[in-house]
């Protein structure tokens, strides 16, 4: 909406602002989280008055999660709220790309609503069928991939890009829109895995959404793109805004969700954080540096996939519980050392995945 203010520079010189793109993401960053401050109390009040006993815990799981009972559920709805308001606010209207990526956001937190909502109201920590809710996460994330193969140029809109390379590319064709929105749903389910713990999964949230917001300015403008050698893509540069709004109400949660969390941020928010950072590294063609930024999402992944597979095939178990977070538990790591490390892992990850920009 804001950006529409540009018309008026002539008149008003100082209206020139809205035009660059910087302005705005920082615009989106501190509207976000203003709303997710001033809003934050309210929804946590009335969450926990609408859930009762709030988010089941695991009784198989580590002890020290059951003093967490009544802590209420869903908060993805704080971010997401942020998160819309501050991109409708400040982003170009007219972008494609920011649509398309807030309708996958949207669509993924819908899931993850709902398979909140049955958790709640059955006391139950199974929720939404696996298989149903992995054909509506792939359907959305198909249609938002046929929609970024259409809209971009083609070949390089169905292609692989292959980061420390300059020109490795390879055109998937259309069975890129299966990889895409393999990443898409991947993604999505990797952060699901990952929120676990107090803090843990929104700080790796904002870090990789701070990294592709760089990412995304970078691919978007022509000039920086050809010094860096990196895939332009007209376009994309916006998505840095809602980069910004999502940095932004990550920071507004993560006050409530400090250690002791007050509210826990759910599938409702995990779910479409993910699906979020899937899309938006399928539009700026990082497919494969977006499983080296959110290397923590894949290595919490792969740690509950190892589990099953092990135990199916040989009735043992890999770790002591999955995902990887609860085995450091059982070692008898306590819970801010764990999330303050892999918070670490996370930056070092994330500097491994933006250095790709410049080592072609």
């Amino acid at each position: 909406m804001f950006y529409w203010l540009i018309d008026f520079a002539g008149t008003i010189p100082v209206f020139n602002v809205f035009r660059y793109i910087t302005f705005r993401t920082g615009g989106a960053m501190v509207t976000a989280a203003l709303f997710v401050f001033l809003f934050g109390p309210w929804i946590i009040d009335n969450l926990r008055l609408r859930q009762g006993k709030g988010q089941p815990i695991r009784t198989d799981g580590p002890q020290t999660h059951l003093k967490k009972g009544g802590t209420p559920t869903m908060g993805g709805l704080m971010i997401l709220s942020g998160l819309v308001v501050s991109t409708v606010l400040w982003a170009n209207p007219l972008n494609p790309y920011v649509w398309i990526v807030l309708a996958v956001t949207l669509g993924f937190g819908f899931i993850g609503f709902y398979d909140d909502y049955l958790k709640v109201t059955k006391q139950t920590h199974g929720g939404f069928a696996g298989r149903t809710r992995l054909l509506l996460e792939a359907l959305i994330a198909l249609a938002a991939c046929f929609a970024l193969v259409r809209l971009g140029r083609e070949p390089l809109s169905s292609s692989l890009v292959i980061p420390f390379f300059k020109d490795v590319v390879v055109n998937l064709g259309w069975f890129f829109i299966i990889f895409g929105a393999l990443v898409m749903v991947g993604a999505g389910n990797a952060v699901n895995l990952t929120d676990g713990l107090d803090g843990l999964a929104i700080v790796p949230v904002m870090i990789a959404s701070a990294s592709f917001g760089m990412i995304a300015y970078l691919v978007g403008n022509a000039v920086f793109s050809d010094y860096l050698q990196i895939n332009y893509v007209a376009g994309t540069g916006e998505l840095a805004v809602l980069c910004g709004a999502v940095l932004g109400a990550g920071l507004g949660f993560l006050w409530f969700n400090a250690p002791p969390a007050s509210i826990f941020m759910g599938d409702t928010g995990s779910l479409a954080l993910g699906g979020m950072l899937g899309s938006i590294a399928v539009a700026v063609k990082h497919e494969i540096v977006l499983a080296v930024i959110g290397g923590l999402f894949v290595l919490e992944a792969v740690s509950v996939i190892v589990q099953v597979t092990s135990f199916k095939l040989t009735g043992k178990r890999v770790f002591r519980m999955a995902p990887i977070h609860h085995h450091f538990e059982q070692k008898g790591w306590t819970e801010p050392q764990i999330v303050i490390r892999f918070w670490i892992i996370s930056v070092m990850l994330a500097l491994v995945g933006l250095s790709t920009l410049k080592l072609r």
